[in-house]
């Protein structure tokens, strides 16, 4: 039977320029992706708020053991695959390294268009990688490595248009996936490591043209300005990394930011806003409506990056619109939004830190500890590492249980300090930290016996009403780089291992419940989607980027005797169903 409906689907398809297609094309509009349909997943994390949720339950802890792979298809493309698949009423587009997008049959995999973008020869990517496409009336838009935004016509995949919104040979560049809201394409820039000033960018998500801008670094006579000394703030940093989640009923938009620039904080004395820093913009202008800084003056190359995620949580009787954020900075951040300003609430550490000496309770203010603060001609160790306690993959929270899930790193510090830095060359790294140093940099916790097997990646679930750790599944001896998403499935599914290994999780006990080995490691962030009444779970399998870079650093602090495997690179992407 599956076999008959996936060959109806391809005649149905094949040849996208039809003009059956083109009508039965369904436009994402700001009311779907206020309210997406369950068997769609239409944004980065499945909503606006950033959730990575799917209400699907056909899939569900009881049958999960039955999920067989029902189609794959090879990418063609090396390096870390980390987008999740976008689907709409049965076409998936996605994204891959190198800037290619991809139009697939959601039941099949047959191709229906490609996209690849040719890029300048003499761009160097520090980060190649690409988060993930947008979707938004009958356009799909993707951010590029050489700081652009380009638009394509999700039928034909042709170009509609094609803008840059940084120069790529003075350090810009764009991984995110890009958010579409109010008419509008939001994006950011990245760069920090080469000592540019960090902003994010709307554009008109008709023609492309600049809506407004807003810049992470304050200039002189701006609010926060008075944070910098001298002329600090222009290679400030800042990067804005991932996607922001939204609040569509008071239209705004809660972005993360990211270390500031050097990396050691005497070069900027200050506390360096907005870096590391939670910033609420108003969607129709850009404008500041509030902030929260996770913590000033960093020195650990702690970007916090992710978006927080928008959810409910009841504190001792009060109701709160809920801002949940796990920080790199080893702290799980409860907050409060408001229509601007944003409240702190609490701060729990969820993984093992030396750095924070107390958090003042009213403002969220860490004090630090100056033996594991780093600086130039200062070398220390602190933990977590220079990765933190998460990293960029994203966090995941289950309306059905209740429970925020995070993906984590426990157990793993860094060795840094810094050496006097000259003038800053347009396209340079501008850190501070040679290179070698870098490389070397990563140290086991002081608690550990690295003579056993290291728990290094965990999976947490928080209940945030209370702020207790429910539950945690360990991996030993290997980096997490794994998005989560959970489902009404009572499920929990992710990758982020080195054994390649995709999995689900009772959402509710952690308890393993299934296990599949795909090609690569997965790094990408899952989605799931129904067609014709099926219910799908897919992601790309793909390693590359930090995961690789971690990888290697943790080789060099392993015993001989329990080395970690090698993992093949090559990007595939995996379609599961329930097996017929």
């Amino acid at each position: 039977m599956r076999s008959l409906i996936a060959a109806v689907a391809a005649v149905a398809v094949a040849g996208l320029g039809s003009a059956a297609f083109a009508a039965s094309f369904n436009p994402v509009t700001d009311a779907r992706l206020q309210n997406p349909e369950p068997e769609n997943w239409l944004t980065w994390r499945g909503n606006y708020e950033g959730w990575g949720h799917s209400p699907l339950t056909q899939i569900n802890a009881d049958n999960v053991g039955d999920l067989v792979p029902v189609w794959s298809y090879s990418t063609g493309v090396t390096e870390g695959h980390q987008a999740p698949p976008m689907v709409n009423d049965g076409v998936m587009y996605i994204s891959t390294p190198q800037n290619q997008v991809l139009a697939l049959d959601a039941v099949t995999g047959t191709e229906l268009w490609r996209y690849v973008r040719e890029l300048p020869e003499d761009l160097f990517q520090l980060h190649p990688t690409n988060r993930g496409v947008a979707l938004y009336g009958d356009k799909v838009y993707m951010a590029t490595v050489d700081a652009g935004v380009v638009a394509l016509d999700a039928k034909t995949g042709k170009v509609v248009w094609d803008v840059l919104v940084g120069d790529y040979t003075d350090g810009y560049y764009s991984t995110l996936s890009l958010m579409a809201a109010d008419g509008k394409i939001i994006t950011g820039v990245s760069g920090g490591e080469y000592g540019i000033r960090g902003y994010a960018v709307a554009l008109d998500a008709e023609t492309g043209a600049e809506a407004w801008k807003t810049y992470t670094i304050p200039a002189p006579g701006e609010p926060g300005s008075e944070t910098w000394t001298g002329d600090t703030w222009k290679v400030g940093g800042g990067s804005v990394w991932m996607q922001p989640n939204y609040d569509a009923e008071t239209g705004i938009i809660y972005l993360g930011t990211g270390n500031g620039g050097p990396w050691m904080p005497d070069t900027r004395p200050g506390d360096n806003l907005y870096t590391t820093s939670l910033m609420a913009l108003d969607i129709k202008d850009g404008s500041i409506e509030g902030h929260f800084q996770y913590h000033w003056n960093d020195a650990w190359d702690w970007d916090e990056v992710s978006a927080p995620v928008l959810m409910p949580i009841e504190r001792d009787g009060k109701k709160v619109k809920g801002l949940v954020h796990a920080g790199r900075n080893g702290f799980l951040w409860t907050l409060e939004r408001t229509d601007g300003p944003i409240n702190f609430i609490a701060a729990d550490r969820y993984v093992k830190q030396n750095v924070f000496e107390s958090i003042d309770p009213e403002t969220g203010r860490p004090s630090y500890n100056e033996a594991t603060t780093p600086g130039t001609n200062k070398t220390v160790t602190f933990c977590p590492s220079l990765w933190g306690g998460k990293d960029w993959p994203p966090q995941a929270y289950s309306p059905d249980t209740g429970l925020l899930y995070i993906p984590s790193h426990e157990n793993l510090c860094s060795e840094l300090g810094g050496v006097p830095i000259g003038p800053r060359e347009p396209g340079e790294l501008y850190i501070g930290i040679p290179i070698d140093v870098i490389l070397s940099s990563l140290r086991f916790h002081e608690d550990v016996d690295p003579s056993k097997p290291v728990p290094i990646g965990r999976i947490q679930a928080w209940d945030m009403n209370t702020g207790e750790m429910k539950w945690a599944h360990d991996f030993n001896d290997t980096p997490y780089w794994g998005p989560i998403m959970t489902t009404s499935g009572n499920l929990l599914f992710t990758g982020g291992t080195n054994d390649r290994m995709f999995r689900a999780f009772n959402a509710t006990t952690g308890d393993m419940l299934w296990e599949y080995p795909t090609n690569s490691g997965i790094t990408a962030a899952p989605a799931s989607y129904a067609v014709n009444g099926t219910q799908y779970v897919a992601v790309q399998s793909g390693w590359g980027v930090d995961a690789e870079r971690m990888q290697g650093l943790l080789q060099q602090i392993l015993p001989e005797d329990r080395k970690m495997p090698s993992v093949p690179q090559g990007g595939v992407i995996w379609v599961f169903a329930l097996k017929q």
